[in-house]
């Protein structure tokens, strides 16, 4: 038998790659089938390819290696060296701490096509860490979704720390503090004032959110006083509901000792009415959950709001609300078009709540049988109080940002890579904004409405929630030092993509936020736009560290955590969260080895210097809102008339990358941040 030489077959091995690699122009394992055919888990047969000549390999062959390689997983999970992560403080015998817990910058995972599906974000750890807040309760899980916890992980990137401390969420208005406001003998407003707060309503909420009809909630109320009828628990609890939230929008600071909330008295005595859900329940009931569950942010209970949101979309279902209704069944037009909003209410509610904190959605797509909202020929009334184009965009928008919780943060299975599921997300955002009716659309020539403003912060937070897993690598990148090679320039320029779309989304919240601000329409006690602001300074200032050009987004972090910290000395309960969060990310930027952190002025743009002291300057109570806060750093820099959401899909690269057919490539590259970090590899837990 004729032996070829070494030479030979170094050459013959040199020529070998799959059909799969040669086509993606991408170096080849080798093997039948090779390692990135393995990882795609979808082929059946794997074609090499050595110039004219071809092999197979058949499917039962590849099921083969998957079932070989499932047992080795299954083994691997179950060795004590495995079950405990590294750096858990119960491992050595210790209690646990509230350390925040974060992939390893080492591991080598690739957010393309992972060889464990089971890892498919690579900010996410795949076991669940329990850490106990208090003693006497459980655990409570936060997850990566939550603004909250980004901020923690931002802060152990900068320290370069495994044991960064997560900040528990204190700052909210306790069980005892509402029994004490409990007051069964609470009476109604006069009727001018609850006209009053009742317009209110109608002005800042349900011009965005539809929970009540307008001329029946109007006739409701004119009744009940004309009748002197205040006996109806229903009623009374919609209506306690509905002034409660009157008076926390016009509010302008805190007037109690007690609780700083306005309206607390009107939810607690309404949330007492409702102790025992109805076994057949009217649409009153949902109405005033759905009102409940929005007050609950404003005492900072997003627990709260969660449950009742759950329990109105439970009311929602015993009712077939997630069904078309026969006309004979609800022959009143506005009535069923009544039940058709509120059902969808519920559903953005859900989406959007899931989104704050990182809930999954209750119900699925699948399960909503329900037609869209639609105009009804001849509503004298006008009774909806909301557009109806602008419902369906926040429906659409809704469904996307529950597709983002699933397919970003959560640990199922998924057939497609991390970059594959980011693309076809961001190919759904851009439709969406493309999109817009032109009244629902921001506009350079003149401040937009407030619910047009409310859609497009809910649209950037969504941008946001969905790349910023991306800009955080980035920053592991920044903060190690061992240089990349040029087959990392496609990487960096992915990477440099997305994160451009996350800080764009950032900016444009920032603009709107501080329109709002300087006009003095901001609610001093909103949660959302509390939430929206702190989003989007956390992505400004990973922006400032990552690139150098961006050292004016300093600014704006600045800019913004100015303003929480007026909104939290006027009793915002959330902004005194998100302020405490921003002071650690600022402390943790002067421990870090960043060359230029600290107050100075440098190229135009307000940075911190290493050796200052100098605090911030204070917002006043008197400049509240006001024009004057043009010198607070980042008032002037930007503004709403100079961005448009769009712009995050205008740039050449980012098209270039939603229209890649197959993104098939290492994102992270383990030589880049071999032994940078050292971070358990699980999931946080606090209370």
């Amino acid at each position: 038998m004729k032996h070829k030489s070494d030479a030979a077959i170094r050459k013959q091995k040199k020529s070998i790659a799959c059909q799969r690699c040669h086509t993606h122009k991408i170096k080849c394992s080798g093997g039948q089938p090779c390692q990135r055919c393995r990882q795609a888990g979808t082929v059946t047969e794997c074609h090499y390819v050595n110039r004219d000549r071809q092999v197979k390999v058949h499917e039962s062959y590849i099921e083969e290696l998957a079932a070989e390689n499932q047992r080795l997983r299954d083994q691997l999970s179950q060795s004590p060296a495995n079950l405990t992560p590294r750096g858990d403080p119960e491992a050595q015998g210790m209690q646990p701490s509230f350390a925040i817990p974060v992939i390893p910058a080492h591991s080598n995972i690739d957010i393309t096509e992972p060889a464990d599906r089971h890892v498919q974000n690579p900010m996410l750890g795949e076991k669940a860490w329990f850490q106990p807040y208090d003693p006497s309760l459980p655990p409570i899980h936060v997850c990566e979704a939550a603004c909250t916890a980004f901020a923690t992980r931002i802060r152990g990137v900068l320290t370069k720390s495994d044991t960064t401390s997560h900040i528990p969420r204190t700052q909210y208005t306790g069980e005892s503090t509402l029994m004490s406001m409990r007051n069964p003998a609470i009476q109604w407003p006069t009727l001018p004032q609850a006209r009053l707060l009742i317009q209110v309503v109608f002005s800042q909420v349900t011009r965005v959110y539809h929970v009540v009809l307008r001329k029946s909630t109007l006739d409701q109320l004119e009744d009940a006083y004309r009748k002197a009828d205040f006996n109806d628990p229903v009623l009374t609890c919609k209506f306690f509901a509905l002034f409660a939230l009157g008076e926390v929008y016009s509010a302008r600071s805190n007037s109690s000792s007690d609780c700083k909330v306005p309206g607390v008295a009107y939810y607690v005595n309404a949330i007492m009415l409702i102790p025992i859900l109805p076994e057949r329940p009217s649409l009153a009931h949902i109405e005033s959950l759905l009102v409940l569950s929005l007050y609950s942010f404003f005492l900072n209970r997003r627990h709260s709001a969660f449950l009742l949101v759950g329990s109105a979309m439970r009311l929602g279902l015993t009712l077939g609300l997630n069904h078309d209704i026969p006309e004979s069944k609800c022959p009143n037009p506005v009535d069923r078009q009544h039940r058709i909003r509120l059902w969808w209410a519920i559903y953005v509610f859900d989406r959007m709540y899931g989104s704050k904190v990182g809930w999954p959605i209750q119900i699925a797509d699948e399960d909503i049988y329900v037609e869209m909202p639609s105009k009804i020929a001849g509503d004298v009334h006008d009774d909806h109080n909301s557009d109806t184009e602008f419902l369906v965009a926040s429906i659409e928008l809704a469904k996307i940002t529950g597709q983002v919780s699933d397919q970003i943060y959560s640990r199922k299975s998924h057939t497609d890579s991390f970059l594959q599921r980011e693309q076809k997300l961001l190919i759904a955002l851009k439709q969406w904004c493309f999109a817009l009716p032109p009244q629902i659309r921001l506009h350079r020539d003149g401040p937009a409405p407030k619910n047009v403003v409310s859609l497009h912060l809910q649209f950037n937070q969504c941008i946001m929630l969905a790349s910023r897993p991306v800009l955080l690598h980035a920053l592991i990148q920044a903060k190690c030092s061992k240089p990349q090679d040029e087959s990392q320039v496609a990487i960096r320029q992915t990477l440099k993509t997305l994160s451009e779309a996350c800080i764009h989304s950032a900016r444009n919240t920032h603009a709107l936020i501080m329109e709002e601000w300087i006009n003095g329409s901001l609610p001093i006690f909103g949660y959302f736009y509390a939430h929206y602001l702190f989003s989007s300074a956390l992505v400004m200032v990973v922006s400032s560290q990552v690139y150098a050009d961006n050292g004016n987004d300093f600014a704006l972090f600045e800019a913004a955590f100015e303003i929480l910290r007026a909104m939290s000395d006027h009793g915002n309960l959330a902004a005194a969260e998100f302020y405490d969060n921003l002071e650690c990310v600022r402390q943790c930027l002067n421990q870090s080895d960043q060359p230029e952190i600290g107050l100075s002025q440098q190229a135009g743009s307000v940075r911190l210097s290493e050796h200052s002291t100098e605090p911030l300057p204070m917002i006043s109570s008197q400049h509240m809102g006001s024009s004057k806060d043009h010198n607070i750093p980042g008032i002037a820099e930007t503004t709403a008339g100079n961005l448009t959401n769009d712009m995050a899909f205008l740039g050449e690269s980012m098209e270039e990358f939603l229209a890649q057919p197959d993104i098939d490539f290492d994102l992270i590259d383990p030589s880049v941040t071999d032994g940078a970090y050292s971070w358990p590899d699980i999931s946080l837990w606090t209370g």
